[in-house]
Protein backbone atom coordinates (compact mmCIF):
# COMPACT_ATOMS: atom_id res chain seq x y z
CA UNK A 1 0.00 0.00 0.00
CA UNK A 2 1.23 3.69 -0.99
CA UNK A 3 0.53 6.46 1.29
CA UNK A 4 0.68 10.04 0.52
CA UNK A 5 2.48 12.65 2.88
CA UNK A 6 -0.42 15.08 4.04
CA UNK A 7 0.55 18.38 6.57
CA UNK A 8 -2.30 18.34 9.28
CA UNK A 9 -0.37 19.83 11.46
CA UNK A 10 2.98 19.84 13.20
CA UNK A 11 3.28 16.35 14.73
CA UNK A 12 6.49 15.91 16.93
CA UNK A 13 8.34 12.59 15.58
CA UNK A 14 8.40 9.46 18.19
CA UNK A 15 11.14 7.11 18.02
CA UNK A 16 10.85 3.69 16.29
CA UNK A 17 14.11 2.07 17.02
CA UNK A 18 15.85 0.11 14.53
CA UNK A 19 13.14 -0.78 12.17
CA UNK A 20 13.40 -0.59 8.64
CA UNK A 21 13.08 2.65 7.21
CA UNK A 22 10.40 2.83 3.93
CA UNK A 23 10.95 3.75 0.74
CA UNK A 24 9.73 6.86 -0.64
CA UNK A 25 7.79 7.20 -4.46
CA UNK A 26 7.85 9.83 -6.70
CA UNK A 27 5.02 10.80 -9.09
CA UNK A 28 5.70 14.18 -10.87
CA UNK A 29 6.65 16.48 -7.85
CA UNK A 30 4.60 14.39 -5.80
CA UNK A 31 6.35 12.26 -2.49
CA UNK A 32 4.69 8.91 -1.18
CA UNK A 33 5.66 7.10 1.71
CA UNK A 34 5.61 3.63 1.12
CA UNK A 35 3.87 1.80 4.02
CA UNK A 36 1.01 0.03 4.95
CA UNK A 37 0.66 3.03 8.11
CA UNK A 38 1.06 6.74 6.74
CA UNK A 39 1.47 7.88 10.29
CA UNK A 40 3.82 4.98 11.08
CA UNK A 41 6.00 5.44 8.01
CA UNK A 42 5.87 9.35 8.20
CA UNK A 43 7.33 8.75 11.68
CA UNK A 44 9.81 6.19 10.71
CA UNK A 45 11.63 8.50 7.96
CA UNK A 46 11.50 11.48 9.96
CA UNK A 47 13.45 9.58 12.58
CA UNK A 48 15.94 8.53 9.80
CA UNK A 49 16.32 11.90 9.03
CA UNK A 50 16.54 13.69 11.80
CA UNK A 51 13.14 15.62 11.39
CA UNK A 52 11.45 16.93 14.70
CA UNK A 53 8.09 17.35 13.68
CA UNK A 54 5.91 17.04 9.62
CA UNK A 55 7.10 20.51 8.55
CA UNK A 56 10.60 19.36 8.80
CA UNK A 57 10.58 16.05 7.47
CA UNK A 58 8.56 17.19 4.24
CA UNK A 59 11.10 20.37 4.03
CA UNK A 60 14.40 18.07 3.69
CA UNK A 61 12.67 15.51 1.92
CA UNK A 62 11.63 18.23 -0.72
CA UNK A 63 15.07 19.35 -0.56
CA UNK A 64 16.49 16.10 -1.28
CA UNK A 65 14.63 15.07 -3.91
CA UNK A 66 15.56 18.57 -5.84
CA UNK A 67 19.28 17.54 -5.47
CA UNK A 68 18.48 13.76 -6.58
CA UNK A 69 17.51 15.53 -9.89
CA UNK A 70 18.99 13.73 -13.14
CA UNK A 71 18.54 14.56 -16.49
CA UNK A 72 16.03 17.77 -14.84
CA UNK A 73 13.63 14.83 -13.51
CA UNK A 74 14.03 13.62 -10.02
CA UNK A 75 15.53 10.33 -9.99
CA UNK A 76 13.66 7.90 -7.08
CA UNK A 77 17.23 5.77 -6.36
CA UNK A 78 19.58 8.54 -6.38
CA UNK A 79 17.27 9.88 -3.39
CA UNK A 80 16.62 6.55 -1.83
CA UNK A 81 20.39 6.50 -1.59
CA UNK A 82 20.52 9.73 -0.42
CA UNK A 83 17.94 9.04 2.07
CA UNK A 84 19.91 5.87 3.37
CA UNK A 85 23.16 8.07 3.28
CA UNK A 86 21.40 10.22 5.94
CA UNK A 87 20.13 7.55 8.50
CA UNK A 88 23.85 6.24 8.62
CA UNK A 89 25.29 9.35 9.52
CA UNK A 90 22.06 9.66 12.26
CA UNK A 91 21.30 13.49 12.71
CA UNK A 92 20.73 14.09 16.14
CA UNK A 93 19.26 17.23 16.01
CA UNK A 94 18.10 19.91 13.55
CA UNK A 95 21.44 21.56 12.52
CA UNK A 96 23.28 17.81 12.22
CA UNK A 97 19.81 17.44 9.81
CA UNK A 98 20.72 19.65 7.65
CA UNK A 99 24.29 19.50 7.54
CA UNK A 100 23.76 16.01 6.84
CA UNK A 101 21.69 16.74 3.77
CA UNK A 102 24.19 19.00 2.48
CA UNK A 103 26.48 16.25 2.74
CA UNK A 104 24.77 13.87 0.69
CA UNK A 105 23.83 16.53 -2.02
CA UNK A 106 27.37 17.59 -2.47
CA UNK A 107 28.58 14.08 -2.65
CA UNK A 108 26.23 13.36 -5.26
CA UNK A 109 27.20 16.13 -7.03
CA UNK A 110 30.83 15.41 -6.27
CA UNK A 111 30.33 12.13 -7.95
CA UNK A 112 28.23 13.42 -11.11
CA UNK A 113 31.45 15.43 -11.86
CA UNK A 114 33.29 12.58 -11.49
CA UNK A 115 31.89 11.26 -14.07
CA UNK A 116 31.48 14.03 -16.42
CA UNK A 117 35.88 14.65 -15.90
CA UNK A 118 35.89 10.28 -16.86
CA UNK A 119 34.22 11.41 -20.39
CA UNK A 120 35.47 14.77 -20.87
CA UNK A 121 37.54 15.50 -23.81
CA UNK A 122 39.64 18.53 -24.59
CA UNK A 123 41.89 19.96 -21.80
CA UNK A 124 40.03 23.53 -21.15
CA UNK A 125 36.94 20.56 -20.31
CA UNK A 126 39.18 18.51 -18.68
CA UNK A 127 40.62 21.58 -16.29
CA UNK A 128 37.28 23.02 -15.50
CA UNK A 129 35.42 20.17 -14.29
CA UNK A 130 39.04 18.90 -12.37
CA UNK A 131 38.37 22.56 -10.65
CA UNK A 132 34.76 21.77 -9.68
CA UNK A 133 35.37 18.68 -8.56
CA UNK A 134 38.40 19.80 -6.36
CA UNK A 135 36.49 22.30 -4.80
CA UNK A 136 33.28 20.23 -3.87
CA UNK A 137 35.85 17.48 -2.61
CA UNK A 138 37.04 19.97 -0.19
CA UNK A 139 33.35 21.41 0.73
CA UNK A 140 32.55 17.99 1.79
CA UNK A 141 35.87 17.33 4.02
CA UNK A 142 34.66 20.95 5.46
CA UNK A 143 31.49 19.68 6.17
CA UNK A 144 32.82 16.31 8.14
CA UNK A 145 34.97 18.67 10.39
CA UNK A 146 32.30 21.03 10.68
CA UNK A 147 29.92 17.96 12.09
CA UNK A 148 32.38 16.36 14.14
CA UNK A 149 33.40 19.73 16.33
CA UNK A 150 29.40 20.17 16.40
CA UNK A 151 28.96 16.89 17.88
CA UNK A 152 32.42 17.48 20.51
CA UNK A 153 30.90 20.84 21.33
CA UNK A 154 33.12 23.07 19.36
CA UNK A 155 36.13 21.34 20.92
CA UNK A 156 39.41 20.19 18.91
CA UNK A 157 41.34 18.03 21.04
CA UNK A 158 45.05 17.59 20.66
CA UNK A 159 46.93 14.59 21.65
CA UNK A 160 50.68 14.52 22.52
CA UNK A 161 52.36 11.84 21.13
CA UNK A 162 56.49 12.64 21.30
CA UNK A 163 57.55 14.61 24.51
CA UNK A 164 60.84 15.99 25.45
CA UNK A 165 62.16 16.93 28.57
CA UNK A 166 65.37 18.80 29.23
CA UNK A 167 66.90 18.48 32.65
CA UNK A 168 65.81 19.96 35.33
CA UNK A 169 61.84 19.94 33.83
CA UNK A 170 59.55 17.65 35.11
CA UNK A 171 56.90 15.85 33.00
CA UNK A 172 53.02 14.94 33.03
CA UNK A 173 53.17 11.28 32.22
CA UNK A 174 49.40 11.26 30.96
CA UNK A 175 47.02 11.87 28.21
CA UNK A 176 47.07 16.12 27.66
CA UNK A 177 43.40 17.47 25.72
CA UNK A 178 44.32 20.90 24.87
CA UNK A 179 40.97 23.65 24.08
CA UNK A 180 40.91 27.03 23.16
CA UNK A 181 40.51 28.41 26.64
CA UNK A 182 41.84 25.41 28.74
CA UNK A 183 44.76 22.88 29.04
CA UNK A 184 44.41 20.19 31.22
CA UNK A 185 46.07 16.74 32.03
CA UNK A 186 44.18 13.59 32.66
CA UNK A 187 47.24 11.75 34.90
CA UNK A 188 47.86 8.44 35.62
CA UNK A 189 50.62 8.85 38.55
CA UNK A 190 52.07 11.95 40.22
CA UNK A 191 54.66 14.24 39.11
CA UNK A 192 57.32 13.07 41.08
CA UNK A 193 56.69 9.61 39.79
CA UNK A 194 56.55 10.67 36.19
CA UNK A 195 60.43 12.23 36.87
CA UNK A 196 61.29 8.66 38.30
CA UNK A 197 59.63 7.47 34.63
CA UNK A 198 61.92 9.42 32.70
CA UNK A 199 65.40 8.74 34.95
CA UNK A 200 64.53 5.06 34.53
CA UNK A 201 64.38 5.45 30.65
CA UNK A 202 67.68 7.66 30.81
CA UNK A 203 69.34 4.66 32.92
CA UNK A 204 68.04 2.36 30.18
CA UNK A 205 69.72 3.70 27.33
CA UNK A 206 72.97 4.19 29.34
CA UNK A 207 72.76 7.68 30.71
CA UNK A 208 71.92 9.59 27.27
CA UNK A 209 69.56 12.40 27.88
Amino acid sequence: MTTAMTRNGTTPIAKYGSRPTPRVKLTGQRIAIQHPDAETGEHLLGEALGAVDQDALHGILKQLMKASVILQKPDEDNLAFMISMTKSIAPRDSLETMLTAQMVSVHVATMRFACRLAFAEGIPQQEGLSRALTRLARTFAAQMEALNRHRGNGERPITVQNLSVQDGGSAIVGNVAQHAHLTVADTDMPIHEGQHERDRVIASNGGAA
